[in-house]
């Protein structure tokens, strides 16, 4: 679960020093459902291990009703419960999704920073501090910065590192594409001293009525581009990922709604555009908008 991994910065990044105490405190919150035990704990391992006690105020998990018995009382919270950090385990009554999942763990969250990671990631050596010291160094200028993310092969867990220059783009479809994988993995953070995380709840956080994952990086990057805001990728940072290839149920059904409720907010100028290119949806968008 603690396995050593190479450390895939650059040498430059290598050296680079930071001062802990001055940087903000973050919650990294985690929506599992049904993850695989051992994926699931080499997760929060990695963030116990590689991330600085002074800043890592806790760990929240979110259990989107797993029917799993391990992942349950008592088996999760014993194999938790000598964690030296605070790990807070919130569990679901129905299936929520994942947007609404972290929304539940960000209301229970009380560090600073809001840290959002997979249930399948595994952070690396230095992932933490260049991204709390960049939220720090923006006083003027609200920001969201991510690492690079490196992938983990789903059958064998090697780790393969990711590419540094990064760019991407979206479809008139509006589905979000680029040359490496993406995963959603954010740090919100305000201008202010006191209230770091006062910026998500500006931008609205996320939209509730997403139900699943997919839409939810391009929909928030609007917000917080038209907003005055800025998404950095911050290439000292690096957390691997594994790819899943089997996707959420439905999931092409529900996304041209998602897509709908994204152009009808942001961007409103677009709408008509968007329902000329993908005029076989327009039945089920009328439906969900009832």
């Amino acid at each position: 679960l603690n396995r050593s991994l190479d450390d895939y910065r650059k040498p430059s990044c290598r050296t680079k020093k930071y001062n802990v105490s001055t940087l903000p405190t973050t919650s990294v919150i985690i929506v599992y459902h049904n993850e695989a035990f051992s994926t699931l704990l080499r997760t929060t391992q990695s963030v116990l291990d590689r991330s600085p006690r002074q800043v890592l105020k806790e760990i929240i998990l979110v259990d989107d009703f797993s029917n799993r018995t391990f992942l349950k009382h008592p088996i999760l919270d014993e194999a938790l419960r000598n964690y030296p950090v605070h790990v807070k385990i919130l569990r679901t009554t129905q299936r929520e999704g994942l947007i609404r999942a972290r929304l539940m763990g960000a209301q229970e969250a009380t560090g600073d920073v809001l840290t959002f990671l997979d249930s399948h990631c595994e952070c690396t050596e230095g992932w933490l501090e260049p991204l709390l010291n960049r939220i720090k160094e923006y006083r003027s200028v609200k920001a969201v910065v991510c690492p690079i993310i490196d992938v983990i092969n789903d059958r064998t867990f090697e780790y393969q590192r990711g590419l540094e220059v990064f760019r991407g783009g979206f479809n008139w479809n509006l589905q979000f594409s680029s040359p490496i994988p993406y995963v959603d993995q954010r740090r919100r953070a305000d201008k202010g001293e006191k209230s770091y995380r006062k910026y998500f709840e500006e931008l609205g956080t996320y939209d509730h009525g997403m139900d699943i994952w997919g839409g939810e990086n391009l929909e928030l990057s609007f917000r917080i581009w038209q907003c005055g805001g800025r998404v950095e990728i911050l290439p000292c940072s690096h957390v691997g990922h594994i790819f899943r290839k089997v996707s959420f149920p439905l999931v092409h059904n529900f996304c041209p709604y998602m897509g709908w409720q994204l152009i009808s907010w942001t961007l409103k100028n677009l709408q008509q555009k968007y329902l000329l290119t993908n005029n076989k949806w327009q039945s089920l968008i009328k439906i969900r908008a009832l």
